[in-house]
């Protein structure tokens, strides 16, 4: 045996594993494109975890940068005025997309090419075209496409879906889903978000695209991927003089072979909301809010026991989008099939939310091809 040989031979496998594990220690180098969506907030206000660096961010409106470079204690000299400037002095190994929804697919078109991996705020797209082509790019180009919403990072519906595959309560027959608040005006969103965000355009639609998504996404997760048979939907005004141009109130129904899901997104709550109740055939769970979980067992007719559980958030990567972009991208975590997050599941997303906005327009039931 060449013992120098050999020796040479291990050095190099070691020295490779050194760099594989440094490369996975480093914090991954994100950029921010847009800055006119107010959920901006919770990537620039985060505190210092050690798992991403923002070393850029894109924005062509210089005064909405420097109100959040005051806000938030960055510096100007991270503005870039688009993205070939910002990638090519920044060099991002991923970025994240805080401008409107019509404004995702640029960002997609831009950065798959390049290899640079993305993360969206829900929903994927403005559409089901847009999301097509944001599909084709991701897997031509090999790149993580995720798509980022509050709730899959709530450890109350962790639970349920845990619980709901143990089959605690027995198979799902019913899942009904709410969320909205009182609307943008009324919650005093921003101008720069306000403007897009009730724009038919820029963000597809008003309530039924901004929170009808959301149940949409968790009835995906829960059915394990399986597309619903039919879509039927309702959408109606009840703010004409806060959204003109925009539904307000949404109710989608999804039929599937043994059981439905009803999704309530709406910016006429009095009061706002994120909640989910799931109905088996031997009970139910409630998932009230993010830490609070009920999960009844039916006794006799009406009867039932209760268990209260309150919540910790969960471990991390999986209780931060950021954390979680991190730790995929550096191939720490491989996702379970139809993740809230992932491309398959926000693709049917958009399918069920297509068929959703054209059977509120023309007032009928629309059936989706397996």
């Amino acid at each position: 045996m060449n013992w120098k040989l050999f020796r040479l031979s291990i050095f190099s496998i070691l020295f490779l594993f050194a760099i594989q594990v440094f490369a996975q220690q480093k914090p991954l180098r994100v950029g921010i494109v847009g800055l006119t969506h107010d959920h901006v907030n919770g990537i620039l206000g985060r505190a210092d975890q050690g798992d991403i660096q923002i070393v850029g961010i894109v924005e062509t409106n210089r005064d909405l940068a420097l109100r959040y470079s005051k806000k938030h204690g960055f510096s100007m000299s991270l503005v870039y005025n688009n993205m070939a400037e910002m990638v090519a002095a920044c060099k991002p190994e991923a970025v994240c997309a805080f401008g409107s929804i019509f404004e995702h697919l640029g960002v997609v078109e831009f950065c798959a090419p390049k290899g640079i991996h993305v993360m969206v705020e829900k929903p994927l797209a403005v559409n089901l075209e847009h999301a097509k082509k944001m599909e084709e790019l991701a897997k031509k180009f090999h790149i993580q496409l995720l798509t980022n919403y509050e709730t899959t990072w709530y450890p109350s519906n962790q639970q349920t879906h845990e619980l709901l595959k143990k089959g605690v309560i027995g198979d799902a027959r019913k899942i009904v889903v709410h969320d909205g608040h009182r609307g943008p005006k009324k919650i005093g969103t921003s101008a720069d978000f306000f403007n897009w965000l009730t724009d038919p355009i820029q963000n597809g639609g008003g309530a039924i695209i901004d929170f009808g998504c959301y149940g949409t996404n968790l009835s995906t997760w829960l059915m394990d991927g399986k597309k619903p048979n039919s879509v039927t939907a309702i959408t109606q005004q009840l703010q004409t003089e806060n959204n003109p141009k925009v539904d307000d109130e949404s109710v989608i129904i999804l039929k599937y072979d043994h059981s439905n899901s009803i999704i309530q997104g709406s910016w006429d709550w009095p009061i706002g909301r994120k909640d989910l109740e799931l109905y088996g055939l031997t009970g139910a769970i409630f998932a009230d809010n993010k830490y609070q979980l009920r999960t009844r067992m039916a006794v006799g007719y009406d009867g039932f026991t209760e268990e209260i559980s309150k919540l910790k958030d969960l471990d991390s990567p999986r209780n931060d989008p950021f954390a979680f972009l991190a730790a995929i991208v550096k191939k720490q975590i491989t996702p379970a099939p139809y993740d809230l997050s992932s491309l398959e599941n926000n693709m049917i997303v958009m399918e069920i939310l297509d068929a959703a906005v054209r059977s509120a327009k023309t007032g009928k039931t629309i059936y989706l091809n397996k």
